[in-house]
């Protein structure tokens, strides 16, 4: 005959049995659950940070002018326009025929000075002999003190005459010189207002020339920033149609213009296609000095600031706040936050969150 087992005792059996199956799924379950995480981790790729001897710069933009533009006019005025030797775009040397004034009336008024002047000349030569005659008489008495003195003023008014004729023959050359509007300076034509036949006036402008052909770049730079800029650095400029132009810095201006808060640094362009009036984005060589680089894709912004994602032990990603310094190429300089040598991630930076477990493409 079978013993049978206390009913108290079937039933912890029961327990014991379902416990250990229920331990058994929990198990199963987060070996799962790990797998799963496992498989679900971004995947990235990483970068170290590198330190590199940097050339830093300041950026700012600014317009090309021209060094110095010479208006051109003529000197003498109310005579008409009889030719007009340049045009736009014409290279002309100091001192070069620009414009001709019709010289007709100007050859004439000078050959009515000369002529005034010889004239002149006559009454001082006759004024002169009448006073040595009368000096040669007055010591018989034949002639008063009164004459004589009349005869020593008619021979200084005689010599006047001739002074105030050959000035005027003077005039009369430089105003027929002045017929000819010449190059003050060698350089090219940018503009031209005059016309063959119209009546040229004293002072008004005919031409415009570049003077040298010396163009300059006039940036806007920040103040904080004007501290760091020095005569003689060199200037990386790049066009709006993707050109490289080459500069180095002449002066920066002295003062700090209100209305922006930016001061003048003044450009000359030494290589490089540049036209007045063109816009152009540059960079001033600041001074050089070790930084820290990583790609600007690996820093992410998030709430205002600037971060990476840090690898570190288990792949696991740490973020972490950094200071931009500048940017060089298609990486960024960091200021602080990293190290040397400490693995960043890159390409999917932008979905991580601190603490996040990542896979590493290799």
């Amino acid at each position: 005959m079978r013993r049978r087992l206390p009913s108290n005792s079937l039933f912890v059996a029961c327990c014991l049995a379902a416990l250990l199956a229920g331990c058994g799924k929990d198990q199963a379950s987060s070996a799962n659950n790990q797998s799963a995480a496992e498989s679900a981790a971004l995947t990235i790729t990483t970068t170290p940070v590198r330190s590199q001897q940097l050339v830093r710069t300041v950026p700012a933009t600014g317009s090309i002018f021209p060094w110095q533009e010479v208006v051109i006019s003529a000197e003498v005025g109310g005579y008409r326009v009889a030719e007009v030797l340049v045009d736009v775009g014409s290279r002309v040397k100091q001192g070069q025929p620009l414009v001709k004034l019709a010289s007709e009336m100007l050859e004439a008024d000078l050959a009515s000075k000369r002529a005034a002047l010889r004239s002149a000349q006559a009454a001082e030569t006759n004024a002169a002999a009448a006073l040595r005659r009368g000096q040669s008489v007055s010591a018989s008495g034949a002639l008063s003190a009164a004459d004589l003195d009349q005869l020593k003023a008619d021979e200084i008014a005689a010599q006047a005459h001739v002074d105030t004729a050959a000035a005027d023959v003077t005039t009369s050359e430089l105003r027929l010189r002045y017929g000819t509007v010449t190059a003050p300076d060698w350089g090219t034509i940018t503009s031209r207002t005059v016309s063959v036949g119209q009546i040229a006036q004293a002072g008004t402008e005919m031409l415009r020339l570049l003077r040298q052909d010396r163009v300059e770049w006039r940036a806007e730079v920040p103040e904080a920033e004007l501290s760091r800029i020095r005569t003689g650095q060199a200037v990386q400029l790049t066009a709006a149609d993707g050109s490289s132009i080459k500069g180095r810095v002449r002066t920066v201006a002295p003062t700090v213009q209100t209305s922006n808060r930016t001061g003048l640094v003044y450009v000359d362009i030494i290589d490089g296609n540049a036209r007045p009036g063109m816009f152009a984005r540059g960079e001033i060589a600041a001074g050089s000095g070790p930084g820290l680089l990583v790609p600007i894709a690996s820093v992410v912004m998030q709430d205002g600031y600037s971060y990476v994602f840090v690898l570190k032990g288990g792949n696991r990603v740490e973020r972490r706040r950094v200071e931009q310094a500048g940017v060089h190429g298609q990486d960024m300089e960091i200021a602080s936050g990293v190290t040397p040598g400490e693995i960043l991630a890159v390409r999917g930076a932008g979905f991580l969150k601190d603490g996040d477990v990542v896979t590493v493409a290799r």
